[in-house]
């Protein structure tokens, strides 16, 4: 395995380069200098003179040439003028500041008391003309003085010029560059609104393969063949073969499809595109469909590659289904996706990769061969699948030596392989929350409990409802003891988990793929335990079996409806929940009269009703039994197998409840 992996982003655009630290560095001190530069004086010293010495300096004949801008005057003088420094003390006044003459300033001897650090000599100055008031005899008085005048119009200062015109221009162009990298990297944008953003792996750049997926042994065979035919697609198209351009994967939640598809990213050394379908569909008309073009052609572009649609039922939903709206936004995305897959060239080495748990709502056009030529079934693992989850689980943990895997996959009956993964989690946190070096098969057992029944919840019951609650839980678990087709208890408690007041665990000994009627006979019974019970010792009902009551009318009502297990025939009634969409059974009808529906429902009624007598006959026969075991869930608020073996004896067999009830009806 490499050691180190690129990351998505890497892959899926292009980096810019990173700038060098010292590239900083040496951008501040360039900008140090220049500011040095900028403010560093001048090598003629320059001062501001009033307007008035200005005029007398021109008429002594000291001022050789000026500059005119505007109000501004800027000259040179024709011999250097010592101006004094103003005094620091208080009663020093302006005029005292005030410039000798002429006659008295030009020569260097005449101030030889001063200092040059508190009197320098300056031969260039600058004033300002009063535009308020004018001076009209300015004009000739250079003239007469042979004073060269220079005139130019005022400039404008650049840095209001860069800051009211040249900031917001730099800051927009700033602003476009930003957004046109951003679009090239796959991250949004304007320019990349209706592009595609799919999850770009090259080759091995996951670290999930087949070796890593358990459970799944005949959906691993069936997208073998596909990472076959990225690896070597010369072999199949010499033979003439096509290979199936969609495989739709197909499975309840948590099942594993797309860790499948992880997988096969893992094993075919080719480009992989993984988006989920919720990411085609905008608030805008058209932006879908135009994802979908543009996916479509960078998979063609990176052929041989593969294309992963998570969740395809958000866009692939049956057209002209339901009440009412239409999305014409998802069906135009829909409607994009059919003329792409349908439009592949022959030679094309692009195969689609799609998964849903909702396969009966897709749209039929989706599911026809050319499009989703194939349809694998990721199905709930059986025993040894659930073995094989969990050891690739528990390779991170700490285990202790007592765990028992090969008992935990038996007791572990209808989960998944992200309900195992959650299991091994939840044990894990349990020994850490007590502080286990390890993690035991303790707490394994009580992570069991937890995602079947739920987390404990502390609840104080006043004496007569635990007793309510405890009734109702032993003839639960009677009616499975002593029904031999029912599945075996493995643990009673009064103890609030969840919603629940109580509850009574069962676990199948083995996976049940195909149901006799006798076994859901069997299940049905067990369901109305509860109930019966509380009739029998308490002679009042309660609300406690609301739960059992709708099971076991959705259980009958499957039975008469769909299984033909009644005495209306052979005979298959729809439900109404096959129909997912709103309205969809108004438009289509019903395939059966008013006076058949009664009849269904007078067989669901008449099998519910046979149930409860024969599981109210099952519990009189054994009242004795029924009391004991409520007495000791009282006391010990938990009972397991063993503990129900010794109060209530070795499971019968079913002569020997026949009997029994026999003797009870007899009496």
């Amino acid at each position: 395995m490499e050691s180190e992996r690129p990351n998505e982003s890497d892959q899926a655009s292009p980096r810019f380069p990173h700038i060098p630290w010292w590239v900083w560095w040496l951008i501040l001190l360039a900008l140090v200098a220049w500011n040095i530069l900028l403010f560093q004086p001048s090598g003629s010293p320059e001062t501001n003179i009033p307007y008035s010495m200005f005029v007398d300096q021109v008429r002594a004949g000291n001022v050789s040439a000026v500059h005119i801008s505007g109000d501004k005057i800027t000259g040179d003088f024709i011999e250097p003028v010592l101006l004094p420094q103003p005094t620091s003390t208080p009663e020093a006044t302006p005029q005292a500041t005030e410039a000798p003459t002429p006659s008295s300033q030009t020569t260097p001897a005449a101030t030889s008391n001063a200092t040059p650090t508190s009197a320098p000599y300056y031969s260039q100055f600058d004033t300002t003309f009063p535009e308020a008031v004018g001076d009209s005899d300015l004009m000739p008085l250079l003239q007469s003085a042979g004073v060269t005048v220079q005139v130019s119009a005022p400039s404008t200062p650049w840095l209001p010029i860069l800051l009211t015109n040249g900031l917001p221009l730099l800051l927009l162009l700033g602003m476009v560059i930003w957004m046109g990298r951003r679009a090239v990297q796959g991250q949004g944008g304007i320019f990349s609104f209706g592009r595609s953003q799919p999850r770009l792996h090259q080759g091995r750049h996951t670290d999930v393969t087949f070796e890593d997926v358990a459970g799944a042994d005949e959906a691993k065979a069936e997208l073998q063949e596909v990472v076959d035919f990225l690896r070597y697609p010369a072999k199949y198209h010499d033979i003439g073969a096509r290979i199936p351009r969609g495989v739709l994967l197909v499975g309840a939640p948590g099942t594993g499809k797309t860790l499948m598809a992880r997988a096969v990213a893992g094993e075919a050394d080719a480009p992989f595109f993984n988006i989920s379908a919720s990411e085609f569909v905008e608030m805008f008309v058209g932006v879908g469909a135009s994802r979908v073009r543009d996916l479509f052609e960078q998979a063609k572009t990176a052929a041989p590659a593969i294309v992963f649609i998570d969740e395809l039922d958000a866009v692939g939903r049956r057209r002209g289904a339901g009440l009412g709206t239409v999305n014409d936004e998802r069906e135009q995305t829909l409607n994009q996706l059919l003329v792409e897959m349908d439009g592949f060239d022959e030679r094309h080495e692009v195969i689609i990769l799609a998964a849903t748990n909702r396969p009966d709502v897709l749209d039929p056009a989706l599911l026809r061969p050319g499009r989703f030529d194939r349809q694998v079934t990721v199905a709930l693992p059986d025993r040894q699948g659930r073995e094989g989850i969990l050891r690739l689980h528990v390779r991170q943990l700490r285990i202790a030596p007592n765990v028992d895997l090969p008992l935990l996959a038996r007791t572990t009956t209808g989960f998944s392989g992200a309900d195992l993964a959650n299991l091994c989690n939840e044990a894990a946190l349990n020994a850490a929350r007590n502080s286990h070096p390890q993690v035991t098969m303790e707490d394994f057992e009580e992570a069991v409990d937890k995602v079947l029944l739920g987390g404990v919840r502390p609840l104080l019951l006043q004496d007569h409802e635990r007793r309510v609650v405890a009734y109702h839980e032993a003839g639960h678990a009677l009616v499975a003891w002593l029904t031999p087709e029912a599945d075996p208890v493995h643990k009673v408690t009064i103890i609030p988990h969840g919603q629940a007041l109580g509850v009574t665990e069962q676990v199948p000994g083995e996976d049940h793929y195909n149901y006799s009627r006798t076994y859901l006979l069997a299940r049905m019974a067990v369901m109305l335990g509860g109930r019966s019970a509380e009739e029998i010792a308490l002679g009042e009902i309660t609300t406690g079996a609301e739960n059992d009551l709708v099971e076991a009318t959705r259980l009958a009502r499957r039975m008469v409806t769909r299984w033909g297990m009644s005495d209306l025939g052979q005979m298959a009634f729809q439900a109404d929940e096959e129909h997912p969409f709103l309205g969809y059974e108004l438009a289509q009808g019903r395939d059966y009269s008013e006076a058949t529906a009664a009849r269904i429902d007078e067989a669901i009624q008449e099998l519910l009703e046979e149930r409860h007598q024969a599981v109210r006959q099952l519990l009189t026969a054994v009242r004795g039994k029924l009391d004991d075991l409520v007495e000791a869930l009282l006391a010990e608020e938990t009972i397991d197998k063993d503990e129900l073996s010794q109060i209530l004896g070795p499971r019968p067999e079913k002569d020997e409840v026949t009997e029994e009830v026999h003797d009870v009806e007899k009496a």
